[in-house]
């Protein structure tokens, strides 16, 4: 490559230059911008060099602000991502978080079976005075939602949900494994309260209490987990890209993700802090929660597998991402 340091060496010099560039100058810097981008390309994939590259790296970014200009963040952006980018990405990781939310149910099923036909397993949970204040009408499981303000506890309950989400999203890197863990401690946690309030004579009651937010939240942590799986996978295959080429768009896309689910699990919090402990009927609590779902589900399908077929893939924009090589098909 030191052929070509020459060109660098002009581009820098462009770059540099303190007054307006005339045309021929514009046109050789786009020229040079382009060369540059892709020998910085074959550079990463065949022979990388970190000083090399790091040079390079700046010098490409350099010229693609010079080329493009100074882009900022509008509300063309925010409307793009939450109309395609989002709905995008949450409709091309499908294969990964539909899989993952029925494994889970089945998990979650088999606990609470588990829980409340075996008396020894709710020994081990709790002492039977315990277990009977727990699952009374008026009990602990019933308070819990009304227990605090419902402003609070909406708050209370995204900010610990978001968490979540997020810990699934950032720590599928580490091929996925502590994803799991966490996905199997949130369906401990449903199957338990599942088996023990059936125990009681009142799995109705509990899912009246579930349902109107459970949907949609564990719907979004579905999602999160499902992408850290995917994500936790490219480490391990990352296709015909690179491997760091993957990583980095499955990455950026997963970033994306976080503050789309974020909003999600915002208007699960709110159905939980407002409507599971209204004195609305059982029936209508409920048929707002599937409400919800179906919103989301369709925003997912419709905006967002229509921009999944028109080659969204849920990251930033071609002009905000680094130089990648070609790909052979």
């Amino acid at each position: 490559m030191t052929a070509h340091r020459a060109e660098w060496d002009r581009l820098d010099h462009l770059l540099r230059r303190g007054r307006r560039l005339t045309g021929a100058e514009a046109d050789e810097l786009v020229a040079l911008y382009q060369r540059t981008a892709t020998h910085l390309s074959l550079i990463q994939s065949s022979v990388p060099d970190p000083m090399l590259t790091a040079r390079l790296t700046q010098l490409v970014a350099r010229a693609r602000s010079a080329v493009t200009g100074a882009r900022r963040s509008s509300w063309r952006d925010a409307t793009r991502f939450l109309t395609a980018g989002f709905p995008a990405a949450v409709y091309r990781s499908r294969h990964w978080w539909i899989p993952a939310a029925l494994l889970s149910t089945v998990v979650a099923a088999l606990i609470g079976w588990w829980t409340g036909t075996h008396p020894e397993v709710q020994a081990a949970i709790a002492a039977p005075a315990e277990l009977r204040e727990m699952t009374r009408p008026g009990g602990e499981y019933e308070t819990y939602y009304s227990s605090h303000p419902a402003a609070s506890f909406a708050a209370q309950v995204w900010t610990n949900n978001a968490q979540a989400a997020a810990m699934c999203l950032v720590l599928g890197v580490f091929l996925g494994i502590p994803v799991i863990w966490i996905l199997f401690l949130n369906m401990v946690n449903l199957g338990v309260g599942i088996g023990l309030m059936s125990s009681a004579g009142r799995l109705d009651t509990f899912l009246g209490l579930v349902i109107p937010h459970g949907l949609l939240e564990l719907t979004a942590v579905f999602v999160a987990a499902g992408t850290g799986l995917r994500l936790g996978w490219t480490v391990i295959d990352p296709g015909p890209q690179t491997r760091r080429t993957a990583l980095a768009e499955r990455g950026r896309s997963a970033l994306g993700m976080a503050m789309g689910l974020a909003l999600v699990l915002f208007v699960s919090g709110v159905i939980e802090g407002f409507v599971t402990p209204s004195g609305l009927p059982t029936w209508a609590r409920i048929t707002i929660g599937i409400a919800a779902e179906l919103a989301f589900l369709a925003y997912v399908y419709v905006l967002g597998g229509r921009a999944a077929r028109a080659g969204d893939t849920g990251d930033v924009e071609s002009e905000d991402r680094s130089a990648t090589p070609p790909i052979a098909a």
